[in-house]
């Protein structure tokens, strides 16, 4: 029934977790007229993260959240130019020749507590609900709304929240999924990754960031790769001189002790790690390795793409409706155009044609993520000389011209498509996009 008003009341939205898909989600549907709650289990808004660490944004990303945030300079002024992708080739020790360089590669490197701190502290205040640990959910039997149970973790009180509409967005491994898809399980990759964050800011001078910056003179500004034989490592610098490496290690699958993608890693596993790197890399990025506080250890999955993200009034984005291996730098890029698009579906269809807005939205991202997911896995596989049906294990120092081109991150599908539901000429938020992400 409408208000005294004669206004409808707001459709709403209970979006689970509140990591960057999450926030990207509450921006996307409050822009869209929706009421939006975030229900996320962590206490209090992150400062910092043990697990998070740098992340690349597309021109399309940017250009959404500028959008979001309302103007152009503060994401700019919170990240880095990655305008060069590199991959080179190391051979004892040594930078041994450059494969690719493509300079029109256009992302911007973020830490990912600096991305998330802007997104969160630019929604209102009363958005957010910390502390709050899902439990549960139900689907009315006349599919008109859905009721949500979570904890306070602080007081341990059972609380329920109604609304229209569900949003899945609590990540790989996550619990909504595990309810309509219980047998699915997600693919390790093969290996792990090492990773880790150097802070030089109070010390730009010192031996081993100077070091760096010789061995590696477009810091600052380039995404680099370097290959070594059945491995592979990438290197780019943070704002505010922090410098971001992954490491990715092939290795049988470790056994999990706890629910999570990141394993718990010992002083012993983190000098095993520092002596392996001095027989494989070059010497000025084992420095930093091995100045790194607190490396950590995240196990790389995956899984085969879903052919349904939605059912009745739950959907699900990011992660959780396509876990990815890092390599195409996708896993942040699709969670924010997955909440574009939602966003604009919901808007475009309007809660009383729930069921299409989110068969829309379905068949908009899927046939997209599908092949990105897919790409992702090959081009992880290929740099770490593992096993692919159609070829040959490859090899930095023997590569052809076709491996070479293989390793461009711009060869990821769709990789510089607008979805036809963002290109709205009518659209004055959309039409920062269009001028931006051609």
């Amino acid at each position: 029934m409408g208000s005294r008003s004669g206004k409808k009341p707001k459709a709403k939205a209970i979006i689970i977790g509140g990591s960057i898909a999450g926030v990207s989600c509450a921006h996307a549907l409050t822009l869209a007229g929706w009421d939006v709650v975030v229900l996320e289990k962590t206490c209090a808004p992150p400062t910092g993260s043990p697990t998070g660490a740098g992340l690349g944004l597309d021109p399309l990303s940017q250009k959404l959240i500028q959008s979001w945030l309302g103007d152009s300079d503060s994401l700019r002024t919170a990240t880095v130019p990655l305008n060069i992708d590199q991959n080179q080739a190391i051979d004892g020790n040594k930078i041994r020749e450059t494969l690719t360089r493509d300079e029109n590669f256009n992302f911007r490197a973020a830490h990912w507590a600096d991305l998330h701190g802007l997104l969160y502290n630019s929604l209102a205040g009363n958005i957010i609900s910390w502390g709050h640990l899902f439990l549960s959910f139900s689907i009315s039997s006349d599919k008109s709304c859905v009721k949500v149970k979570s904890k306070v973790l602080e007081t341990g009180e059972i609380v329920e929240t109604v609304g229209d509409l569900l949003v899945a967005a609590d990540g790989c491994l996550s619990s909504i999924r595990e309810y309509f898809l219980p047998n699915l399980h997600l693919r390790y990759s093969g290996y792990c990754a090492w990773r880790g964050v150097v802070d030089f800011s109070e010390n730009e001078k010192s031996e081993t960031i100077q070091c760096m910056r010789r061995a590696y003179p477009d810091l600052g500004n380039c995404l680099y790769f370097d290959l070594g034989s059945g491995t592979h490592c990438v290197i780019y610098e943070l704002l505010n001189n922090r410098i971001n490496w992954i490491w990715y290690v092939n290795q049988p699958q470790p056994e999990m002790k706890r629910r999570s993608v990141t394993m718990k890693v010992s002083w012993d596993m983190i000098e095993r790690m520092q002596q392996e790197a001095e027989m494989v890399w070059v010497p000025e990025l084992v420095s930093v390795m091995k100045e790194t506080k607190e490396p950590f250890l995240n196990v790389i999955y995956d899984c085969d793409p879903l052919e349904q993200i939605f059912w009745d009034n739950v959907v699900l984005i990011g992660d959780a409706a396509h876990p990815t291996t890092p390599h195409g730098l996708r896993s942040t890029n699709m969670s924010v155009l997955d909440a574009a698009v939602l966003g604009k579906c919901l808007e475009k269809w309007g809660v009383e044609n729930l069921p299409s807005a989110l068969e829309e939205f379905q068949s908009t991202r899927l046939p997209v993520t599908s092949k990105q997911v897919l790409h992702a896995r090959r081009m992880g596989r290929l740099k770490q000389g593992l096993l692919l049906p159609d070829r040959e294990p490859f090899d930095p120092r023997t590569p052809t011209p076709e491996d070479c081109k293989e390793l461009q991150q711009k060869n990821m599908p769709f990789f510089a498509d607008l979805p036809l539901l963002l290109d709205s000429k009518n659209d004055t938020q959309l039409d920062l996009l269009e001028t931006g992400a051609a």
